[in-house]
C-alpha cells in the first residue's frame, strides 16, 4: 500500500494524506489528518509513505515520537535517476519533476542552509504571502512525480543484467538502490532527532586536561598561549602560529622553503621550533573543531545532534551539515558514552574498499584471498614477502591512483598476480581521462566533467598547444582518472553500506530501545539496552551478510563485520 504525505502549509495547519494501491490507483480521497492519525495509519497499514524529502515530511513526525517503517523519498530518488539520464545536478524536487513533465523550467530546489538558518521564511510548502504565488507540492504533484520516477526507473532497470562501464549491473539493482537510499533518508532524520549520547562533563575534562581552563572569548587557551611563546622563542622573532602564511614565512626566514604547513611536512624539519609548532597545531584543531564553543552549539540534553545528509556526496557516502559528526577525533571519543542501563554496539566492515574491489572485479586470484580476516596480510604472504605495509600501500595505490614513487614500484606485483582487478580500476581510470562516466554496482553514476575541464583538455590537445597547455591537459585528465578509478570502488562500497544500514534498521524494530545513533562510511553505532547487546551485535553481522547477497549476487563478496560491545566509543578502536 502507498500513502502520499504532505506536511502542513502553516505551523497550525493539518497534514494531507491519500492512500493508494501498489499500482498507485487511489484507495481514499485526500484528507486532512493530524500526527495521531498518521501514527494510526502507520500502525494499522504500514504503507510505503511517499514524500518530497525526509527532513521536511518525516522530521516533524520523528520529533513527535512517530516511526515510519518505509518510504519513497522523491528527492533522494531523483538524485539517483538524473545522472543515469545524463542530467546530473538538475533540481530534484517534486515541483521540478512536475515542471519537466510539462516542458516548463524547473524551479530550483529549496536552499537547506537558508531554511535551517531562518525557519520562519517561506518554505517549499509555505502559504505565506511571499510564497503564495508559487506552486505548492500538494498530493497531485507528489503522485505525478512518483509515477514519473517509477516509469523512468522501470525503463532504466530494463537495461540491467548487462555489463555497463565495466560493472555487471545486477537485475533489480536500481530498485535496490532507490529503496536503500530512501531508507537511509529515514535513518538520517532519526539519528538527527535521537542524537548520539554525549557526556559534556567528560568532554570538558578532556579539554581542561589538554588546553587548560576555558579562555575568555577571543583568547587562546592557556596551554596554547604557552606554546605560542615557545614558538616565538624558538624562531627568535614573533610568529602567529594560527596563520599558515606566517608559519611559512617564519620557516623560510630560517632556511626552509615550504609549500605547505601540514604536519607531515613540518615533522621532517630539524629545528627547535618544530615540536611546539606540531603540538600547537594539534591543540588548535581540538580547540576550534571540538572545543567549548562546539559543545555549547551541538550538545544538548546529553546528546550530540547533527544534521545528516545520506548520500550527500556524489559517491553515495553520507555527509553532514555542521558539527563535524563524521570526523569525531579519537581524543574526544571517550565522551561518547552509553546512558545508564544501555551500552554501545559499534560495528565496522573490515577493509571494506579492497573487499569491494574483489567483488566488482571478479578477479579469481584475489577472490581466493577474500575469506581472510586480514586481506592485506593475505596479500603480503603471496606477493610482498610477508610485508603487510607494502601490500596495503600497493592495494590503496591501485584504488586511489597513486601510481608513482615507492607505491608505483609495488604495482607490477598486483598487475601480474591480479590482472582482472587491476584492469577493472584502470579501465575506470581510462574512462575518466576520456571524460566518460562510470557507475557503481547498483548503478549510481558519477558526475560529468565540467566545462572548464573540457576546455583545458581541448586546449592541451590542439595543434597550437604550448608545452604548458599540453602538461596541464594531461594533468587534469589524470586527476579525473584518479577520481573515476576510486569512484567505482567507493560508490559500490556506499551501495553496500546503504543496504547494510537499511537492513539493520528493519531488524532493530524487534529490539525495544535500540537506535542507530552514528554512521561513518563503513562503521555504525547502536545505542541499545544492555540485555539486548549480544542480539544487536548478531544483527549487525546478519545485516552485513544480507547486504552482500543483495548487492553482489553470486557469493563473491566477503565483508566481515566486527561488532564490539563497549561503554564508550573510545573503547571500540
Amino acid at each position: 500500500m502507498l500513502a502520499v504525505l504532505c506536511p502542513p502549509r502553516s505551523p497550525s495547519g493539518a497534514w494531507t494524506v491519500q492512500l493508494a494501491k501498489d499500482d498507485a490507483s487511489p484507495l481514499t480521497p485526500q484528507r486532512q489528518v493530524d500526527t495521531a492519525e498518521i501514527a494510526d495509519i502507520e500502525a494499522d497499514l504500514m504503507p510505503r509513505w511517499i514524500f518530497n524529502d525526509a527532513p521536511t515530511a518525516y522530521g516533524p513526525l520523528a520529533r513527535a515520537g512517530i516511526r515510519l517503517d518505509r518510504c519513497h523519498d522523491i528527492m533522494m530518488t531523483e538524485r539517483l535517476l538524473l545522472p543515469r539520464q545524463g542530467r546530473y545536478g538538475e533540481p530534484a524536487s517534486a515541483l521540478a519533476i512536475h515542471a519537466r513533465m510539462h516542458n516548463q523550467p524547473a524551479p530550483p530546489d529549496p536552499d537547506p542552509d537558508v531554511a535551517a538558518a531562518a525557519p520562519e521564511l517561506p518554505t517549499l510548502f509555505s502559504t505565506s504571502n511571499a510564497a503564495a504565488a508559487r506552486p505548492v507540492a500538494g498530493p497531485e504533484i507528489l503522485w505525478a512525480a512518483y509515477l514519473d520516477q517509477r516509469s523512468r526507473a522501470e525503463h532504466l532497470a530494463s537495461c540491467e543484467g548487462v555489463v555497463a562501464d565495466g560493472i555487471a549491473i545486477a537485475p533489480g539493482a536500481l530498485r535496490l538502490a532507490i529503496a536503500a537510499d530512501s531508507a537511509c533518508a529515514l535513518i538520517g532524520v532519526e539519528m538527527g532527532h535521537i542524537g548520539m549520547p554525549w557526556r559534556r562533563e567528560i568532554h570538558e575534562g578532556i579539554l581542561a586536561d589538554r588546553l587548560g581552563p576555558r579562555p575568555a572569548a577571543g583568547d587562546r587557551p592557556a596551554v596554547m598561549a604557552a606554546l605560542a611563546i615557545r614558538i616565538n622563542d624558538a624562531f627568535g622573532f614573533a610568529v602567529n602560529p594560527d596563520s599558515a602564511v606566517d608559519l611559512r614565512a617564519a620557516f623560510r626566514r630560517i632556511g626552509f622553503d615550504l609549500e605547505t604547513t601540514r604536519a607531515w611536512v613540518i615533522r621532517a624539519i630539524d629545528h627547535p621550533a618544530v615540536p611546539p609548532v606540531l603540538a600547537y597545531k594539534e591543540l588548535s584543531r581540538l580547540f576550534s573543531a571540538n572545543g567549548w564553543n562546539w559543545l555549547d552549539e551541538w550538545v544538548r540534553e546529553g546528546r550530540f545532534r547533527a544534521e545528516y545528509l545520506p548520500a550527500g556526496v556524489v559517491t553515495g557516502r553520507w555527509a553532514t551539515r555542521g558539527g563535524g559528526a563524521l570526523q569525531i577525533p579519537k581524543i574526544v571519543r571517550g565522551a561518547v558514552r552509553a546512558e545508564a542501563g544501555y551500552t554501545l554496539v559499534v560495528a565496522d566492515a573490515a577493509q571494506l574498499e579492497p573487499r569491494i574491489l574483489v567483488a566488482v572485479s571478479g578477479d579469481p586470484a584475489l577472490e581466493a584471498l577474500a575469506g581472510a580476516d586480514d586481506l592485506y596480510e593475505a596479500l603480503a604472504q603471496v606477493g610482498f614477502s610477508n610485508d603487510r605495509d607494502k601490500a596495503k600501500l600497493a592495494m590503496l595505490g591501485a584504488m586511489y591512483g597513486q601510481t608513482s614513487g615507492a607505491v608505483g614500484l609495488l604495482l607490477p606485483t598486483l598487475r601480474r598476480r591480479y590482472p582482472a582487478a587491476m584492469e577493472f580500476v584502470e579501465h575506470a581510470a581510462r574512462r575518466g581521462e576520456q571524460g566518460k562516466l562510470v557507475q557503481s554496482v547498483l548503478g549510481r553514476t558519477c558526475n560529468p566533467p565540467s566545462l572548464g575541464w573540457t576546455q583545458l583538455i581541448e586546449a592541451g590537445a590542439g595543434p597550437e598547444a604550448s608545452p604548458g597547455q599540453e602538461s596541464r591537459g594531461r594533468q587534469v585528465a589524470r586527476d579525473r582518472g584518479r577520481f573515476t578509478r576510486n569512484f567505482v570502488i567507493q560508490a559500490s562500497a556506499a551501495d553496500w553500506a546503504g543496504v547494510w544500514l537499511s537492513s539493520l534498521r528493519q531488524s532493530l524494530r524487534e529490539v525495544p530501545g535500540a537506535d542507530i545513533v552514528f554512521v561513518q562510511h563503513d562503521e555504525l553505532m547502536v545505542h541499545t539496552p544492555l540485555e539486548y547487546a549480544g542480539r544487536v551485535a548478531e544483527m549487525t553481522t546478519a545485516a552485513a551478510d544480507l547486504a552482500c547477497r543483495l548487492v553482489f549476487p553470486g557469493g563473491r563478496a566477503r565483508t566481515p563485520v566486527r561488532p564490539v560491545i563497549v561503554d564508550n566509543y573510545a573503547e571500540a578502536k
